[in-house]
């Protein structure tokens, strides 16, 4: 299958620049081309792309708003933020919006079009350097709402919180199976239980998740702050 994509930034040079880079995939296409998020949600409307690649700031309604838009619409929308700023609570206000990644502008083209077929797929990425500092930042405080109790926790089994609190540490699957000592065909499983169990819809929304509720943070002796 062809994934459609929208390219949305408010500099045409730069939207011309991503448009040939996903074109020249035989397995992407570029449906629209937006320069601000008031003209993607129309344009979505309309051509349907299964990914939106995302710019954050940009005159008229901005990226952050579009992306909240797209994705709580019927049906929702996979929104890919890409931008140049590196600000902690723009990678938190995009995952809260449900954007299902967060990429740097600086990516390499192989990084960007890899990102767009994980989006597309239903899995949510980060760039490592964005990952780790989005769980420092929720580890030190600095970002997001202080850690509250929630009764959803008390639906997981007792692997299946461990599992969780290695996701909000940015640990992959096969690190994850390295870590509990169980298999990643294992971690698969409870990844896929938890997230159900929680109505989260990916990994993204499950690191933000943990920190919220304080299954990890800064008191936790495998905390953010050890990952070098």
């Amino acid at each position: 299958m062809t994934v459609r994509v929208l390219v949305v930034d408010d500099q045409s040079v730069v939207r011309a620049g991503f448009a040939a880079v996903i074109d020249a995939e035989p397995d992407l296409t570029v449906v629209g081309q937006a320069a601000d998020g008031g003209e993607a949600l129309e344009l979505a409307r309309v051509s349907r792309p299964d990914v939106v690649l995302m710019d954050i700031r940009m005159p008229g309604m901005d990226g952050l708003t579009a992306t909240r838009l797209l994705t709580s619409a019927e049906p929702p929308t996979r929104v890919l933020v890409l931008t140049t700023f590196r600000r902690d609570e723009y990678v938190f206000t995009a995952l809260r919006g449900g954007a299902s990644g967060f990429l740097l502008k600086d990516c390499e083209p192989q990084e960007l079009v890899d990102a767009i077929r994980t989006v597309a797929a239903g899995e949510a990425l980060l760039a490592p350097e964005v990952t780790r500092r989005l769980i420092d930042a929720f580890a030190t405080g600095t970002v997001g709402p202080r850690a509250r109790p929630d009764g959803r926790l008390d639906v997981l089994t007792g692997r299946e919180r461990d599992v969780l609190r290695e996701v909000a540490r940015g640990l992959n699957n096969p690190e994850i199976a390295v870590a509990l000592g169980i298999g990643r065909s294992t971690v698969k499983t409870h990844m896929n239980a938890l997230l159900a169990k929680l109505s989260l819809r990916d990994r993204a929304q499950a690191i933000i998740f943990a920190y919220e509720v304080g299954l990890a943070g800064p008191g936790d002796p495998d905390s953010p702050s050890r990952l070098g």
